[in-house]
């Protein structure tokens, strides 16, 4: 069983924290005495919620230089990062034509922006020797859902790369976390039209995870009535899934 973790001291970079969970996880952490930088695209609202008691350094994650660039402020800033919380992300809910550009758009940022950030931070982490890096999936990534087929597609990637990561990375003292949400209250699932269930507000996935990574948890998921009904989900052979969903006439 892994050791308990205090985050009050750590030095931690939030990627992906101008709103919703990664915002709420940043204050958490904040309010838990870790020492916190933040990171997105929205300067403006970056800083809104950075106040003064966090770092705040614009970043795009699709762009690996801007992420190199960021990454340098921050350990400068922080004096090094002992945890990096990989937060930034894209949805959009799948219309009746099948959208190869929206495929796209998922995966360069869910996909590649997650590539360029680990991309950045394996190797120093492996310089130190030590290092947490925290992923934000979701259970999407769990079976295919009509209507996210490009999200869950990218999500299912990131859980795999991720549980792979974790593998390879544990000799070198790097522990790698695997965060599945269900349903949060963001501005990301505002847009919704279909029904949410077991919803939680972005302040209670911040303590789920905050929680999570202080127990060291491999992966965190919740609320544990979506964890419970994606695990079930994910025991339905595949053919008696598809006719589950199979939308009646």
């Amino acid at each position: 069983m892994s050791r308990a973790m205090d985050v009050a001291g750590r030095r931690i970079w939030v990627v992906g924290a101008s709103s919703g969970i990664g915002a709420a996880l940043a204050r958490e952490l904040c309010r838990r005495g870790a020492h916190v930088a933040i990171s997105a695209r929205r300067a403006d609202a970056l800083q809104a919620v950075a106040g003064e008691w966090m770092t705040a350094v614009p970043c795009d994650i699709t762009d690996a230089d801007d992420v190199r660039q960021a990454a340098d402020v921050v350990a400068a800033e922080l004096g090094g990062i002992d945890i990096a919380v990989l937060s930034a992300g894209y949805w959009k809910q799948m219309g009746s034509d099948f959208d190869v550009e929206s495929i796209n758009q998922h995966l360069k940022v869910n996909v590649g922006g997650m590539a360029n950030c680990l991309g950045e931070l394996i190797p120093r982490m492996n310089v130190q020797g030590a290092g947490v890096i925290v992923g934000i999936s979701s259970v999407a990534g769990y079976r295919g859902l009509p209507g996210s087929e490009a999200y869950g597609a990218s999500k299912a990637a990131q859980i795999n790369l991720l549980e792979a990561l974790r593998v390879r990375l544990r000799p070198d003292g790097i522990d790698v976390i695997t965060v599945c949400p269900g349903f949060v209250k963001t501005e990301m699932t505002e847009q919704n039209t279909f029904p949410m269930p077991f919803m939680v507000s972005a302040e209670q996935a911040g303590r789920a995870i905050a929680d999570g990574i202080e127990k060291q948890s491999a992966r965190i998921v919740f609320p544990w009535q979506m964890s419970l009904l994606m695990r079930v989900a994910k025991l339905v052979p595949d053919r008696l899934w598809a006719i589950a969903l199979t939308p009646r006439s």
